[in-house]
């Protein structure tokens, strides 16, 4: 079955142009503030939309996105206010794939039957789930595709040559490669080793592959965009939502386009790159 993020990517190849993945998290800094970032961010750039699911222990992320994540819980936000999310977002938008990111336990204490269900019904495409390794798959990954999700797997720098077919083995959708040896937000890594890095998984896959943690800059994702097939930031757009907040964590005048102008300038430097470097990408 083709799904949504089958057909972006496809697209992305026939230009030869990286993709943006945009990360935020859901119900930061309210619901509805969150609903109108969300809205936006395709007609922003985002060819990809990684919501992220609102945890009180996300162990993979740094500073920013954990404190999105106590916003959006302090604010209400759930799975399945989240869920919600999506759909509200897919009245209006049918094609821009969306991608929940976040951790096991919100998903098994909703229930993963229940989970998948109400997903699927929702408009969500596929998961990010950081903490289930691929010998659990029978508990989310197996199932999730067989609801017609992609399972979206991180590679990281310590994924040897042994490992990698396991991570590969239930991947679809696309690979995403974890920048550093670290948490979200918190460095950057070089680009000639990254670029070293995603030409060895292109050698085990034909899988779209992005890259994310660390990019922070225009910059930093015009560099990715010439090797990558889509360059993921989160952190440096739920710190933009974190810098248009009052003293009493209010949304100001203006945050969401805030938030959605950083959008564009990363999405520019994205889908630009090759054309910049007079390079043609290695996509899928």
């Amino acid at each position: 079955m083709t799904t949504r993020i089958d057909r972006r990517f496809a697209q992305l190849r026939e230009k030869d142009s990286a993709g943006f993945v945009a990360f935020v998290t859901a119900a930061d800094p309210d619901i509805e503030t969150s609903f109108e970032i969300i809205k936006g961010l395709p007609a922003a750039g985002a060819d990809v939309i990684e919501l992220g699911m609102p945890f009180t222990d996300p162990m993979a992320d740094g500073p920013a996105i954990q404190e999105a994540s106590n916003r959006a819980l302090k604010a209400g936000g759930s799975m399945k206010v989240t869920l919600d999310l999506v759909r509200r977002f897919r009245e209006t938008d049918n094609d821009t794939p969306m991608v929940l990111m976040g951790y096991y336990n919100p998903i098994y204490r909703y229930g993963v039957g229940a989970f998948l269900a109400d997903a699927t019904e929702a408009g969500v495409d596929g998961l990010i789930v950081v903490d289930l390794p691929p010998e659990e798959d029978a508990e989310l990954c197996l199932p999730a595709r067989d609801a017609g999700l992609n399972f979206i797997r991180l590679a990281t720098p310590t994924t040897d040559a042994a490992r990698l077919p396991a991570v590969l083995a239930n991947t679809s959708g696309f690979l995403y490669y974890v920048a550093i040896a670290g948490i979200t937000g918190t460095g950057s890594a070089d680009t000639g080793e990254l670029e070293a890095a995603v030409n060895v998984l292109r050698d085990g896959t034909d899988l779209p592959i992005a890259v994310g943690f660390g990019i922070k800059s225009p910059k930093n994702a015009a560099e990715i965009g010439k090797f990558a097939d889509a360059v993921v930031v989160g952190s440096a757009l739920v710190q933009s939502v974190a810098d248009n907040l009052d003293g009493k964590g209010r949304p100001k005048a203006g945050l969401v386009a805030q938030v959605h102008d950083k959008v564009t300038q990363l999405a520019t430097a994205a889908h630009g790159a090759r054309k910049a470097a007079g390079v043609q990408g290695s996509t899928a």
